[in-house]
């Protein structure tokens, strides 16, 4: 049995893959598959609508917020972002928090003036900033609630910021209950928790669109899209259509908040699990480790080539920590099953018992 932890793409529902490989034969017993339907016709507005609505509803949306899906990923959010908001002469507040946020700063950068509100550089991004300096006069707030690579989480989301509040949440979005109304803008790519990659979700408050004098190119302006309902250009369909099949699964489990419950309970485990071996060492701070991306490293690195040797031989996949900074790191997504981080915690308690 293969047990999937890889950070993304990553782990998706076994049932959105028999549905998603079906509809690639035959789409709706259309006779067509869905990598050949066009984006206009009437098989896949059906499938747009339906994954927009979902979205709204799994996030309990207002009238004031829209729902994008659009190409790119949260990469590309990075810029479009400040594009949209930041004015050349005006101030953007970001929080420096690990490798995403660094990225996020940087193309901020070449739109206008940017202060960090707070950073845990200093101490390698194992923490959250545990206070914000935030101009009254920034254009918006940015921070990215759960880094990928270091493995941490905001826990107490700044909803009490002063100004419009911008969130990439690509690592946990939707794996729990947030009050999604007072963030001005949501974005996050599908290939962790939400589908296949290719596929970028924005949520955004209209209220905070159209106050620059700057012209915006036309494929980046929200209201664009906002105007053409995520069709102004050719979407990624088939990306959509499996990010339709995983927000049903989502709906079919109980929600945001039934998921919540899963992703604790396999956190838990975990975490409890790596503080009892003293072989494992979790970096991060405690009370800011990250329930979607786990990171944990061992003094001995002749003992994490063996212990990593031995999951690719139990079949757990993408335990590896990423290249940047080594050791180990597991994702525990929506779709992953408790099943699976059982199996890993009692192989490292095996391990921790050989080697002890």
């Amino acid at each position: 049995m293969i047990h999937n932890f890889n950070a993304g793409p990553s782990v998706l529902p076994k049932e959105v893959f028999k549905k998603a490989s079906q509809a690639v034969l035959d789409f709706n017993n259309t006779g067509l598959s869905i990598l050949e339907i066009g984006h206009r016709t009437s098989l896949f507005q059906p499938v747009m609508d339906e994954a927009r609505a979902l979205v709204r509803e799994l996030m309990e949306l207002d009238s004031d917020h829209e729902v994008l899906l659009l190409h790119g990923g949260a990469t590309t959010q990075f810029m479009q972002v400040p594009m949209n908001l930041l004015g050349e002469d005006e101030l953007a507040s970001y929080t420096e928090t690990g490798t995403w946020a660094v990225k996020a700063i940087k193309e901020a950068k070449l739109f206008g003036h940017v202060e960090i509100a707070g950073s845990t550089k200093a101490g390698n991004f194992t923490s959250i900033p545990e206070e914000l300096s935030v101009s009254a006069t920034a254009a918006y707030l940015h921070i990215t609630t759960n880094e990928t690579i270091a493995g941490t989480q905001w826990h107490a989301i700044p909803y009490e910021c002063g100004v419009p509040l911008v969130a990439d949440m690509s690592s946990d979005i939707l794996s729990r209950r947030l009050d999604f109304n007072r963030f001005d803008v949501i974005y996050a790519g599908a290939q962790k928790n939400m589908g296949a990659a290719g596929v970028n979700l924005v949520v955004v408050n209209k209220n905070v669109l159209g106050k620059l004098s700057r012209p915006i190119p036309t494929i980046l302006d929200y209201r664009n899209h906002i105007a053409e309902g995520s069709m102004l250009n050719t979407p990624p369909v088939f990306a959509i259509y499996v990010m339709l099949l995983t927000l049903r699964w989502l709906k079919e489990q109980g929600g945001v908040d039934a998921i919540e419950q899963c992703n604790n309970a396999k956190a838990e485990l975990f975490y409890t699990t790596l503080d009892s071996l003293p072989l494992f060492k979790g970096p991060v701070a405690v009370e800011d480790r990250s329930k979607m991306n786990a990171v944990f490293v061992m003094d001995n690195k002749e003992l994490e080539a063996a212990f990593l040797d031995l999951c690719k031989k139990e079949g757990m996949v993408g335990v590896k920590g990423h290249r940047s900074v080594g050791g180990f790191r597991i994702s525990m997504y929506n779709a992953l099953t408790i099943d699976s981080v059982k199996a890993l915690t009692d192989l490292m308690k095996h391990f921790a018992q050989q080697n002890g």
